[in-house]
């Protein structure tokens, strides 16, 4: 709450009279604050693997709403999703990643480096396990 503390007004009692005003400059700072904080933050919340992908300059096709991204490093391990897996385990991984779901597409990105044969070899164990619909991730070089 406020109060005027200047001289008396004609008619005014001896009273302070209070001031109905809403100060707004600490809401105002405190929201500058949670705005820094989470420009900052939002950035560092995204992880992504390191790979090195080769450029496209085909018109991409919409994307679904979640896709399932399966990554070949250059070390030649293998991702689903985030989450590096044996190539052994990759069939179960990805049944669970898709709900059992083979007839959705599973994209394949690869590092530059990786052999075409090595790339050939996980799009064979996904074609074993029944996903047909492999669609291959790569830069946009239409720019």
């Amino acid at each position: 709450m406020g109060a005027r503390l200047g001289g008396k007004a004609a008619g005014a009692d001896d009273d302070l009279s209070e001031v109905h005003e809403i100060n707004v400059t600490p809401f105002i700072d405190v929201m500058l604050v949670l705005l820094i904080i989470f420009m900052v933050a939002a950035p560092l919340a995204t992880v992504d693997l390191g790979v090195e992908l080769p450029a496209s300059t085909a018109t991409p096709p919409p994307r679904p709403d979640k896709p399932v991204f399966i990554t070949v490093k250059p070390d030649l391990s293998v991702a689903v999703g985030e989450d590096i897996v044996p190539r052994t385990s990759l069939t179960s991984t990805l049944d669970a990643a898709t709900s059992g779901k083979k007839s959705d597409p599973v994209y394949l990105r690869a590092d530059k480096s990786v052999p075409y044969g090595d790339l050939m070899d996980v799009m064979n164990l996904l074609r074993n396990a029944g996903y047909l619909k492999i669609a291959l991730v790569g830069l946009d070089a239409r720019n």
